[in-house]
Parts: structure tokens; C-alpha cells; sequence
């Protein structure tokens, strides 16, 4: 499989038997995940800090921070800037946001990034240049059951995740929906701080403490 041009935490990035994790990812049952948003570099040669179960002559996948950039720039295709854009996401579109508060009936997002519509959250993404909030509903969460759905079960503030722009909403909030299988947490920290890894659709584990959490878990891409 290729690289991203910008890969998103928690995102699949390639087999262990292909890649050695880096810097800015980690590996979870044989694969290479990101850690960190970026663009994804390879590199034959080993990083000046020696790595944990880095092969000789194995590509090592590394994420870099990204610089901060003025608000009026975005990521291009691959991984440019390009000032003067506004992405806005439109209905059908796949975005990445993170969970800023949680209600009884719903959950805030702040949209970070917009895959147009089609790709599935598999193509380019572009990063918003401005603030655009979404709303995931109660009855928006999943598919089936929907009178069951604990929201606080679900999500939890600083998550990171992957939905559908299903309608424009209101003046302030695009309604967004995570009913399907490759949608909802694509991220989350224990209340340890640690980056946990998904176990099943409802549940991340910590790899440090062993302890699992509830979430509304998106299956990989």
C-alpha cells in the first residue's frame, strides 16, 4: 500500500513486515499506525537515535510535528502550503475533528480536516483554515439501537474522530454522523495520557496499564 500525503493519528500506514516504526508512529498487531498528524517519510537509514525493533535495511516510517502555519494555509497534495484557501466541508464529505465537549444528546467537534466526497477518508485531505464546528447527535451515532446510545460512552473529550457531514445545520454547527462501521474514535487517551489502540468496535485498550475504555471505535482504513 502507499503512503499518505497526510496521515492523521491513528491512521494504518503499512505492515511491520514492510516498515519499522519511528518517530510520530507506533505498531499495533503487526502494522504502522501515526501518531501524530504529518506527512509520512521513509528513510533506509537508521535515525540518530537508535529505535526499538528497527531492522537493518528495513525502511523506517517516520511522522515529523508540522510547523505551525498562519490560518489561511493549508496542506496540498503533497504536503505544501497553499495560502488564500478555505476548505469548508460539504454534505457527503468525511472529516476528522476533535471532541471539545460532550453532552447528554450530543457531542461537539472541532473539524480539523475535510476528505472530499468519495474518497472515504482515504484520499487528500485538506486542513480547514478556519474554525468549523460540528455536532454529532444522540440518534447520528450509530446505525442500530440508536434509543441505546450513551453519548458519554461513546466519546470523550480530546478524542479524535472520522464522520460524515450529513447535513449543514445551523448557523454555527454542521451535523455530522458516525453510523458506520469506518466512522467514529480514530483516537484516544487513557485517563492516563496514554495513546490507547483499539481491541473491538466499542473498545480501546491502554498498552502501559492494560486498562480498556468504552469509545464508538471507526475500524481502520
Amino acid at each position: 500500500m502507499s503512503l499518505p500525503a497526510l496521515a492523521l493519528p491513528g491512521q494504518l500506514l503499512g505492515p511491520s513486515s514492510s516498515y519499522a516504526p519511528g518517530p510520530g508512529t507506533h505498531l499495533h498487531a503487526s502494522n504502522i499506525y501515526a501518531s501524530l498528524s504529518g506527512r509520512p517519510t521513509t528513510t533506509i537509514h537508521p535515525p540518530p537515535l537508535p529505535i526499538k525493533n528497527t531492522l537493518p535495511g528495513k525502511p523506517v516510517l517516520t511522522i515529523p510535528r508540522l510547523p505551525s502555519a498562519s490560518p489561511s494555509a493549508e496542506l496540498g497534495p503533497v504536503g505544501g502550503r497553499v495560502s488564500n484557501t478555505n476548505a469548508l466541508p460539504r454534505v457527503g464529505d468525511v472529516v476528522v475533528g476533535k471532541v471539545v465537549r460532550c453532552m447528554v444528546r450530543q457531542v461537539n467537534v472541532a473539524v480539523m480536516v475535510v476528505y472530499t466526497s468519495g474518497s472515504g477518508g482515504e484520499g487528500e485531505g485538506v486542513v480547514c483554515a478556519d474554525d468549523v464546528q460540528g455536532v454529532v447527535r444522540r440518534e447520528d451515532v450509530r446505525a442500530t439501537e440508536k434509543d441505546k446510545v450513551l453519548v458519554g460512552e461513546g466519546f470523550r473529550v480530546g478524542d479524535l474522530v472520522r464522520a460524515v457531514v450529513i447535513s449543514l445545520g445551523d448557523q454555527s454547527n454542521y451535523y455530522l454522523s458516525t453510523a458506520g462501521n469506518e466512522l467514529g474514535v480514530i483516537m484516544a487517551r487513557s485517563e492516563d495520557g496514554n495513546i490507547m489502540v483499539p481491541i473491538s468496535w466499542k473498545e480501546f485498550r491502554d498498552p502501559v496499564t492494560g486498562e480498556t475504555e468504552t469509545r464508538k471505535v471507526a475500524k481502520p482504513l
